[in-house]
C-alpha cells in the first residue's frame, strides 16, 4: 500500500524520527502511534515499511506485507475507507489506484465533485452512486475483489 501526497514533506531528520511513537508534528497531543503500529504490523509479517520525502515537495509511504502471511491483519472495508476519505476531506482532489496482478484500475474523484458543484457529497444517492463507481474500480481488475495492493494519492484541489 502506498500513500503519496503534495504537503510539506518532512526533512531527513524527521524521517529518521518519525517511526517512534513519541514523535509528532501534532501539537495537539505528544504521541503519534499510526506509523509506528504500521511499521509493527508490516514486519510482523515479513513486511517493509518505506517513507521518502522532500520537505516542500511531498511525501511517500509504502507498506508491504507478506500477503500469505498468517498473521498478516484484513486491510478491512476498503470501499468505505475511500468514501470516508472522500467526503470527510473534500477539498482534497483523491486517486485511487487499485492494482491486483498485473492490472490496475483508477477511481478520481474530481470528475464527480466537478459535476456536483455545490451538491452535498454526504447525500444518501451521492454516497450510494460513489459507493458504486469505486466498487466498480476494484472489479474491472479483480472480479474476485480481495484487499490486494492499493495506492492513495491525495492533492489539494484547487476551485
Amino acid at each position: 500500500m502506498s500513500i503519496i501526497d503534495n504537503g510539506k514533506g518532512m526533512s531527513k531528520e524527521m524521517i529518521a524520527q518519525v517511526t517512534d511513537p513519541f514523535i509528532t508534528s501534532r501539537t495537539t497531543r505528544k504521541v503519534g502511534l499510526g506509523i509506528p503500529l504500521l511499521k509493527a504490523a508490516a514486519e510482523d509479517c515479513n513486511g517493509s515499511l518505506n517513507i521518502t520525502s522532500e520537505p516542500g515537495i511531498g511525501t511517500e509511504l509504502t507498506v508491504k506485507f507478506q500477503r500469505s502471511h498468517i498473521d498478516r491483519m484484513p486491510i478491512g472495508d476498503l470501499v468505505s475507507t475511500i468514501i470516508n476519505l472522500i467526503i470527510c476531506n473534500p477539498l482534497i482532489h483523491w486517486i485511487f489506484s487499485y492494482h491486483y496482478n498485473e492490472k490496475n484500475a483508477i477511481f478520481d474523484d474530481e470528475p464527480v465533485k466537478q459535476a456536483l458543484g455545490d451538491f452535498p457529497l454526504t447525500e444518501p444517492e451521492i454516497l450510494t452512486c460513489i459507493r458504486s463507481m469505486v466498487e466498480e474500480t476494484i472489479q474491472e481488475v479483480n472480479p474476485h475483489f480481495s484487499q490486494d495492493i492499493v495506492t492513495i494519492y491525495n492533492q489539494p484541489l484547487r476551485r
